[in-house]
């Protein structure tokens, strides 16, 4: 399993001062204070260091930095960038090259076979910028992770996972409600023997539970059609 390698920060791996100099990221070093302080308060389970989940906590947190903020896939180091593929609910696995055209992070987990016009969220119109924006202006407070159950240990690794964070900022012109939006799901991540580096990840959750706590704020026509039927806004 991959582990601390000259510091980190608190939950994270290769986030010591020498790598962070000489990585490059898209937009500059992360900090993670803001969710750090978030997950604290509101994590359901406080892992033993050391222990299994523990390690797969600190796993899943460290590859998740790492696809979001590393401009470069070969400088991931949790995976094996050269033999690494990614699927979601059953999809085709996905090459970290195949991942970067459809603009990483959220719109690989966000992938649908919806008609578009039925679609809240449409990661086939959205960039790797454009999407975290979207969200960034959401979860004012970052968007959580944290490990409920740890299923098998490696080489290969099932885990139970929680994602969770506030509404704080509007959605597709759905207005912010302030209230909590978590989704919870399976993943798995097969690790290569030797390196222990991840080789296959593969993820399992319902989107709507994440998407469908976006929108129960008013829409723009709502909030449109409550101001005409005001008679001060005449």
């Amino acid at each position: 399993m991959a582990s601390l390698v000259g510091g980190g920060d608190r939950y994270r791996d290769y986030l010591s001062e020498e790598e962070v100099k000489n990585t490059k990221w898209r937009n500059g070093p992360p900090t993670y204070d803001v969710v750090d302080k978030l997950f604290e308060e509101e994590r359901t389970h406080v892992w033993p260091e050391g222990s299994l989940e523990e390690k797969v906590q600190r796993l899943l947190k460290t590859w998740e930095m790492e696809i979001v903020h590393k401009a470069d896939p070969n400088e991931f180091k949790t995976v094996d960038p050269k033999k690494f593929k990614i699927s979601v609910n059953g999809r085709k696995g996905l090459t970290p090259v195949e991942s970067a055209k459809l603009g990483g992070s959220y719109n690989i987990f966000l992938q649908t076979s919806l008609p578009e016009n039925l679609r809240v969220y449409n990661p086939d119109e959205e960039t790797f910028e454009s999407s975290q924006k979207v969200f960034r202006s959401i979860f004012l407070r970052g968007f959580a992770i944290e490990i409920l159950h740890v299923y098998s240990g490696p080489p290969e690794i099932v885990y139970k996972f929680r994602h969770w964070g506030y509404m704080e900022g509007p959605f597709k012109g759905h207005a912010s409600t302030g209230g909590l939006v978590e989704l919870f799901g399976i993943g798995i991540f097969e690790l290569e023997k030797e390196s222990n580096k991840i080789v296959k990840a593969e993820m399992f959750f319902d989107r709507g539970e994440l998407l469908g706590g976006l929108v129960k704020g008013e829409s723009n026509g709502e909030l449109a059609l409550a101001a005409s039927k005001c008679p001060f806004m005449k």
